[in-house]
């Protein structure tokens, strides 16, 4: 098992590289309104509380596993660093050695906007080049709202998202948001999508 070791010197948030293409802007935006109604103890607390996970890759650079919505949110109000927790030390590989482990370990997911696997190279090298994904925004209030329970698999809400994206048109998540919510809802509690992770069931 991976020791995770703090770093207690902050790491600047503008030198985090991601592990994936997308986030969900407005899942962002909800990070950001929920950071602007912390007072200063209250923030100070959180960060302290809320490490991000990273792997020390090549040339030593801080690859984000974790709370890229949270990294993008605090970059975009202003924050300058936060605390990482190192996952694991892996500066030594080359990089093409160090993405073929981080894809055998379900640490990168290369899927852009349209659920559509990329290269690796492609991969975005700051939090603020990553592109949304309104489907991803879709299934993180879905979890919210009970879809589905929280899960420890690996970009799980990038998984309904993908399944979100092959059933709803993305002119109703984009014109209609609550509309498109009432329909993953429906879609969640299907026998179809009990394979996703944190499947609640039926409500009947």
């Amino acid at each position: 098992m991976a020791i995770r070791e703090p770093v207690l010197a902050p790491v600047p948030i503008a030198d985090l590289r991601p592990t994936q293409m997308t986030v969900g802007y407005r899942e962002v935006a909800e990070k950001r309104r929920r950071w602007r109604d912390y007072d200063e103890d209250k923030r100070a607390a959180f960060l302290g509380a809320h490490m991000v996970p990273t792997l020390l890759g090549p040339k030593k650079h801080h690859y984000v596993i974790d709370h890229h919505h949270l990294s993008r949110a605090l970059m975009e109000e202003g924050v300058a660093s936060v605390l990482v927790t190192v996952v694991a030390d892996l500066h030594h590989l080359e990089k093409d050695a160090f993405w073929t482990v981080c894809d055998h370990k379900s640490w990168v997911h290369p899927y852009d906007a349209d659920g559509v696997r990329v290269g690796f190279k492609e991969i975005p090298k700051t939090m603020g080049d990553l592109a949304d994904d309104p489907f991803r925004s879709l299934a993180g209030e879905l979890r919210r709202a009970g879809g589905f329970a929280k899960d420890t698999t690996p970009f799980s809400e990038f998984l309904w998202a993908d399944y979100l994206r092959r059933h709803i048109k993305p002119k109703r998540v984009e014109n209609d948001f609550s509309a498109a919510l009432e329909e993953a809802m429906a879609l969640a509690k299907a026998p179809e999508t009990n394979y996703l992770p944190g499947w609640c069931g039926p409500t009947t």
